[in-house]
């Protein structure tokens, strides 16, 4: 009669380990990187790259932020450029003119665009965090 060990009599075989397969993992980027991690795979920028529907969405929702933060700009220098002529028209001496156009209206156009350009970095940072999270 042949021996039997202990363990084989009480345990059933061992089924294989089930794996999940990803887009990522199929085409190399679910490798073991250092210290035996998997990469993560951000699914948004795959969305993005593969140019999908939802990656088609992502971007179209970052030129919405970026249309309406420089159609807000273009409508205060619009105000800002309209009211000219009627505080111009005002009667007063050449050197107040200067004046107004020099202090008052120079640092307002700076603000805007101070405003526009810190908008837009602040829309592109928040749409890279989406993509990279």
């Amino acid at each position: 009669m042949p021996e039997r060990t202990p363990t084989s009599e009480h345990h059933p075989p061992r089924r294989p380990r089930r794996e999940t397969v990803t887009y990522a993992s199929a085409h190399g980027a679910g490798a073991p990187g250092p210290a035996g991690r998997r990469p993560v795979h951000p699914p948004a920028r795959s969305e993005i790259d593969e140019q999908t529907t939802l990656g088609h969405t992502y971007v179209r929702s970052l030129m919405r932020s970026q249309l309406r933060a420089a159609l807000t700009a273009l409508g205060a220098l619009a105000l800002l450029v309209g009211s000219l002529p009627l505080v111009l028209a005002l009667p007063a001496p050449e050197a107040l003119v200067w004046v107004a156009l020099g202090v008052g209206v120079y640092p307002v156009v700076w603000g805007i665009a101070h405003w526009y350009v810190r908008r837009a970095e602040r829309n592109e940072r928040d749409f890279t965090g989406l993509v990279e999270r």
